[in-house]
């Protein structure tokens, strides 16, 4: 058996070659060149389940430390979260600040509430919020020359904490502070984020959706990939595992790895090898995605997927209204919170078809 060290399928490993995603990056970073208070320093990512948010967030994070950013590594939205965050940048930052930190321990210090390095004195601690003390850290590593990039996953609403952070965010703005935000989370969730009316400011930043990888891209990471790991995967072949990643970062990672493992010994990837292959992939996709996925749905928005399923291709929605036997107002309510969670997609008017990947197959075999 062949040994796979290329491909990590599994959420929130970071895959040795991130596919397809250069323009997302190449974006961000120019913003981060930009004039303090650009809008490209505040970002919203919107990927579906496996669209390789996560990936994406710690990417941006390396690329932002190589120009000199001190980086809140990517921090989930619960309880806690501004405290876990206050103490990331403390730290990363604590390297730019410690040699200085004998010579700035007098009164410059002292006005940021600093004890030495980026410790905060026991009266900061005990009686400031977290929210004063990321300002004064974000203060006190521009005064370096370095600026903040805070990094948030699995967006949600009716976060209180949330909202204080990006109240803060907006206030550094205000100051033309050299901090830049990059969030993350399901459309849907991240549709509710922007609804909010507290939250207003984030609809300023720039949405970007992670849309489906280009095949062209996937076959040509596959013969890059193939060649190292010494597996003899004809370009016909080859084409057809990144088919069957429909162009899925997860699927991609899935269908990388299990290729190498049921490769013969000699490195000839079989017919026999390439089905099991894909039984393999989709059977952890479909656990990983399209159950998850489900499980966050109401049944009145399962029924609406069972009705597309009926459908060869796209689907109708005046179709699916008969179908469920509701008026087409009723049955738009819920074509508008399925199009939100980017469960399915509208590619002409009145229709409607499945944007996750294998959901139709897994519902039909429901």
């Amino acid at each position: 058996m062949k040994r796979d060290t290329i491909f990590s399928p599994s959420f929130g490993n970071r895959p040795s070659y991130l596919v397809g995603r250069e323009r997302i990056i190449g974006d961000f970073l120019r913003g981060l060149d930009s004039a303090r208070g650009n809008r490209d320093r505040a970002t919203v990512l919107l990927g579906q389940r496996g669209s390789g948010k996560t990936v994406l967030l710690w990417e941006l994070a390396d690329r932002a430390r190589e120009k000199g950013f001190v980086v809140a590594t990517p921090t989930v939205v619960a309880d806690g979260m501004f405290e876990r965050i206050v103490e990331k940048v403390q730290d990363a930052g604590e390297r730019y600040v410690a040699e200085d930190a004998p010579r700035l321990s007098g009164g410059t210090v002292g006005a940021f509430g600093f004890s030495v390095g980026l410790e905060f004195t026991r009266e900061v601690r005990e009686t400031k919020t977290f929210a004063y003390q990321l300002t004064q850290l974000v203060r006190r590593l521009n005064t370096q020359g370095h600026g903040v990039l805070i990094l948030i996953d699995e967006l949600r609403a009716n976060s209180e904490e949330l909202k204080q952070l990006v109240m803060v965010y907006q206030e550094l703005v205000g100051e033309q502070l050299d901090v830049a935000m990059v969030l993350a989370g399901l459309p849907g969730a991240v549709s509710e984020v922007l609804n909010d009316r507290v939250l207003t400011f984030l609809n300023r930043a720039r949405k970007v959706s992670l849309q489906p990888l280009a095949i062209g891209d996937i076959d040509a990471f596959y013969r890059q990939a193939f060649e190292e790991l010494q597996l003899a995967v004809s370009p016909e072949m080859r084409h057809r595992i990144a088919g069957a990643t429909e162009g899925s970062p997860y699927m991609l990672q899935l269908m990388g790895h299990y290729a190498v493992l049921n490769a013969e010994h000699d490195g000839v990837l079989s017919e026999e090898g390439f089905t099991a292959a894909l039984h393999a992939a989709k059977e952890d996709f479909e656990n990983d995605v399209c159950r998850t996925t489900l499980a966050a749905l109401s049944e009145r928005d399962v029924d609406f997927l069972h009705c597309m399923v009926q459908d060869e291709g796209s689907s109708r929605v005046s179709d699916i209204a008969e179908r469920m036997n509701v008026t087409q107002d009723y049955a738009q309510k819920y074509r508008r919170r399925l199009l939100d969670a980017g469960v399915i997609e509208s590619e002409r008017r009145g229709y409607v078809q499945f944007a996750v990947p294998y959901l139709r197959e897994y519902l039909e075999q429901a």
